[in-house]
């Protein structure tokens, strides 16, 4: 057992997970990687010097209950959950496949709604006055047709915590999300491989320029802490003023 307080992070072998756990560690918090990639995540959490590494499909409902139950039984309670876990899973909107899409909204938001519910079921347990933090998007606001799961998961994601930020206020459990733009990560990496591509995603930011993972890990890591402590029920856009746009000249 730890006497720090302890910090879970989902879809964290790399990019913007990775970038959570980072700055959630150098806050003070003792962190637990988790992620689907087993040799990705048990290298990062090595590297920073993480409490555990979990591997978890944040689609499978069995995964999720046994991972909270390892965490539970080698560590002990959670202070606070950043799920970040998630795909995209681009394709045509005529011929997207069902299947695909319930992949993605399983993963991207009936997953984030089962850890948020067991990370507060923990919380409140324990008297913990926690903090969880979703990943969404501005693509929760604008839609790209190329990713219609994507669009409409994180869309729910919004919803979902400010549900959860009202049902657990009572708790002093707070629930927020955030909306990154253009950030260079994996997801990124086609966008950035082809210039027009990346021109054009640039056109439509105000910066001019990608976002950084660990901007959005300090974000993070701000709503975890107590100089949010009267934000709930919010998602803060990280996007180089990308929502903001309406036109250039």
């Amino acid at each position: 057992m730890t006497d720090k307080p302890i910090a879970l992070i989902t879809g964290a072998a790399q990019g913007i997970g990775l970038a959570c756990a980072e700055a959630l560690k150098e806050d003070g918090f003792d962190v637990i990687l988790s992620d689907i990639n087993a040799a990705g995540v048990a290298q990062a959490a090595g590297r920073i010097g993480a409490l555990a590494a979990i591997t978890c499909d944040m689609g499978d409902l069995a995964q999720i209950e046994a991972m909270f139950a390892q965490i539970a039984s080698d560590h002990g309670p959670i202070h606070a959950l950043v799920n970040n876990a998630g795909v995209a899973l681009p394709g045509d909107f005529l011929d997207y496949d069902v299947a695909t899409f319930d992949k993605v909204i399983n993963i991207n938001l009936r997953g984030v709604f089962i850890a948020t519910q067991m990370a507060a079921r923990v919380m409140v347990a324990h008297k913990i006055e926690g903090a969880i933090v979703n990943m969404s998007s501005i693509n929760a606001q604008l839609a790209i047709p190329a990713i219609p799961a994507y669009c409409a998961s994180k869309g729910g994601v919004m919803q979902l915590t400010k549900v959860a930020a009202l049902a657990l206020a009572k708790n002093n459990i707070r629930v927020n999300a955030v909306g990154p733009g253009s950030i260079d990560t994996e997801m990124m990496a086609g966008v950035n491989a082809n210039p027009e591509a990346f021109k054009t995603a640039m056109s439509r930011t105000p910066l001019g320029r990608a976002g950084d993972a660990r901007e959005i890990g300090d974000v993070v890591a701000f709503l975890c802490s107590k100089k949010a402590s009267y934000i709930t029920g919010e998602t803060i856009y990280v996007d180089g003023g990308r929502l903001g746009l309406n036109y250039t000249c």
